[in-house]
């Protein structure tokens, strides 16, 4: 299991933070390691990479253990809708089909492990 780096703390007050286009950076950063963190403690493995550049990417998902080159399940998105997903204010098959996110290989799918929290408001 992934060790966590950002408290549950900072990471709360970060995502507490998000609020669009204007958001710092930093505080994206994150909000979206946070919720990476959150999603690879729930769903421990290494089955599937989920990938939100240009912040980070996790292993998750129990199954076939990946250890070298290009991972055969990956998920990538860009932060927003990965923050979106994560806090349930998007829906897993809506952003497949608005192509906000980019899925390749059998296993990779996120039903069932999403939202992972919800935001405040």
């Amino acid at each position: 299991m992934a060790k966590r780096r950002i408290s549950d703390v900072d990471g709360r007050a970060a995502l507490a933070a998000v609020s669009g286009p204007d958001t710092p950076r930093t505080v994206q950063a994150t909000a979206v390691r946070y919720l990476l963190e959150e999603l690879a403690e729930r769903a421990p493995g290494n089955s599937v990479e989920v990938r939100v550049p240009p912040f980070g990417a996790v292993q998750c998902v129990e199954g076939p253990r990946h250890t070298r080159g290009t991972p055969p399940n990956v998920i990538e998105t860009d932060p927003d809708t990965w923050l979106a997903l994560a806090t349930g204010e998007l829906l897993w098959d809506d952003a497949l089909a608005a192509a906000r996110v980019s899925v390749s290989g059998t296993r990779a799918n996120l039903t069932g492990l999403l939202p992972l929290v919800r935001r405040a408001g």
